[in-house]
């Protein structure tokens, strides 16, 4: 196992405690108490860091390449084709999922919805965070 394979693997890992906590045990203060600080998405941040600073070159040709349009999305098309570039976009999607699910849980609990809405919306706020988001719009009223 390299150092890609390990960091997709991890940031992975991290966010479960608290997508599991949020899903499992949302009005618990256990649960309460993980998700005020940074923790639930920070190791994937840093995970983010180490990977992506790990080939400089990548990012460095990804930035010259986006000062001339016609070669922005092939070179990031590019980065993304390779171990560093993919587990590095794994990290950052991962980040953002379990960021927007805070949000969503977050709002379940104030707005006092019913279990099931906060269920569907936290469970999808993870494994496909537009549509949970969406069905946190839809389905939870403040």
């Amino acid at each position: 196992m390299d150092l890609y394979d390990l960091s997709f693997f991890l940031s992975t890992m991290w966010i479960g405690p608290f997508w599991i906590a949020m899903l499992l045990y949302p009005n618990h203060e256990k649960t309460h108490q993980l998700m005020e600080g940074p923790w639930f998405f920070l190791g994937p941040i840093l995970i983010w860091y180490l990977v992506s600073f790990s080939d400089i070159s990548g990012l460095i040709d990804l930035f010259v390449d986006t000062m001339d349009p016609n070669l922005a999305l092939q070179s990031l098309a590019d980065l993304l084709g390779t171990k560093a570039g993919a587990s590095a976009a794994w990290s950052h999607m991962v980040a953002g999922d379990i960021f927007v699910t805070r949000w969503i849980w977050k709002r379940c609990i104030d707005s006092k919805c019913e279990i099931w809405k906060l269920w569907l919306s936290v469970f999808f706020g993870v494994m496909l965070m537009p549509i949970g988001l969406m069905m946190s719009i839809i389905l939870v009223r403040k």
